[in-house]
């Protein structure tokens, strides 16, 4: 069975929508939490220093991809533990400016994503 990594910087318990969204997006494919894939999840419960860490503990994990949701230290983090598992984010602002990826229309690497602009 597949497994995901996920990646958080927060709780488990903060923002359920993000995860209930991820399991709807999977399940509009054919992926059932249990049943088809399996999901690893690691939390730094808003402890940036345990990042690097939790990602390489998923990586260790041999997960087929690791899911990153808002969050440009957790995404670099997992950018650091490795170059092959493909990694998948949602952030604010710019990825490029961020560092996370080349540019957005060639990410290149091993990174990619959606980006949302928050307004200054």
């Amino acid at each position: 069975m597949p497994v995901i990594g996920f990646l958080g910087t927060t709780f488990a318990t903060e923002r359920p929508e993000r995860l209930a969204a991820l399991r709807q997006g999977l399940g509009e494919v054919g992926f059932v939490e249990g049943r088809t894939i399996a999901i690893e999840y690691r939390w730094a419960e808003e402890h940036t220093d345990r990042l690097p860490d939790l990602a390489l503990e998923l990586v260790r994990r041999q997960v087929a991809v690791i899911v990153v949701a808002g969050s440009a230290p957790a995404i670099l983090a997992a950018k650091s533990a490795t170059t092959t598992i493909p990694i998948v984010f949602s952030v604010p602002g710019d990825p490029v400016k961020l560092g996370l990826v080349a540019s957005l229309s060639r990410p290149g690497g091993n990174a990619t994503g959606t980006n949302f602009f928050v307004g200054e």
